[in-house]
């Protein structure tokens, strides 16, 4: 198969961004840098001995709760949902992400300056094909009125729907069929938000220490703080569908299916993507050659414009 939407890629060559930690209000600087086809996104924390490694797998996901860690042994990296949603956007698969501390820099809260990393790096082709994560049935939880699901589709769909029951951040949606144009022009500049109550409470717990207006939205009971307004009228659920994509991203390969959230988070999109993972029946790992993704009843070039690459 020729279309080099269906070949794995890294970067040309290596870039680097420095910026403030969101909860640690800690200075780190990130670099991404190529990696070999099969390698896979890869943190290396170079501040602690050895440079240790933590593969950004469901697996290695530590805490969810506002946002998601990762770890292996005593390593630990925090906020990676962003960087890892760029990178999924422009369908990279091979990243060698070197920071010099435990959280990933917050940069504007959105993915949009990974974006330009990327694009700043230049994007190589590598020889050997892509491997796709294939939804083969439907997997739902739920908790109350919370609900995260992945099902059978023949490329991937993404349906999002919030509602904080405030004024200025009511009942939103979203669905959106994923590519690489619709993730940067629809998805990736969308800003991380709190409510001013909210992120008083938590830097008064010693979080968010690094969050200002310059790196998120702040909402309190009747305006938006922000002097520029939202980039998105509906940014708010713009977010979470990035939010949510950057999860999903720790399949470890791109996916085929179709994922719904409502009023969910990280946690809740975590133990989707571990109990779809425990269940080898729900899914199933498809390297991309014609007959392999024909035999599983994928359109080819439907699922290559799916994957177009900027």
């Amino acid at each position: 198969m020729s279309d080099a939407s269906f070949h794995q890629r890294t970067l040309e060559q290596p870039v680097t961004t420095r910026g403030v930690g969101l909860h640690s209000g800690a200075q780190v600087t990130l670099t991404l840098r190529p990696a070999p086809a099969g390698h896979g996104i890869v943190f290396h924390r170079l501040d602690l001995p050895g440079s240790p490694p933590i593969p950004a797998t469901a697996a290695h996901v530590v805490e969810s709760a506002l946002a998601t860690t990762l770890g292996k042994g005593e390593a630990r990296v925090g906020t990676v949902e962003h960087v890892l949603a760029a990178l999924s956007g422009l369908g990279i698969d091979n990243v060698r992400i070197e920071v010099d501390g435990a959280e990933v820099p917050i940069l504007d809260g959105s993915s949009g300056p990974f974006l330009y990393l990327v694009r700043s790096a230049g994007i190589r082709i590598l020889e050997e094909p892509k491997s796709f994560v294939v939804i083969r049935r439907p997997v739902v939880l739920r908790e109350g009125d919370r609900e995260a699901s992945l099902s059978p589709c023949d490329r991937l769909r993404v349906d999002c729907a919030i509602d904080f029951h405030h004024p200025l951040v009511p009942g939103q949606a979203l669905s959106i069929d994923f590519s690489s144009s619709s993730f940067t022009r629809e998805i990736a500049r969308a800003r991380t938000f709190g409510f001013l109550k909210d992120v008083e409470q938590m830097k008064s717990a010693g979080l968010a220490r690094g969050g200002s207006l310059e790196n998120a939205i702040v909402v309190d009971e009747f305006s938006i703080l922000n002097p520029e307004g939202l980039r998105y009228p509906d940014e708010f659920v713009r977010h979470k569908t990035l939010d949510a994509l950057g999860d999903l991203a720790l399949f470890g390969h791109p996916v085929i299916g179709h994922l719904r959230v409502k009023k969910s988070g990280h946690a809740l999109h975590h133990r989707l993507v571990s109990r779809v993972m425990a269940d080898t029946s729900a899914y199933a790992i498809v390297r991309a050659r014609r007959r392999e993704l024909e035999r599983l009843d994928l359109r080819v070039p439907d699922l290559a414009l799916a994957l177009d690459t900027i």
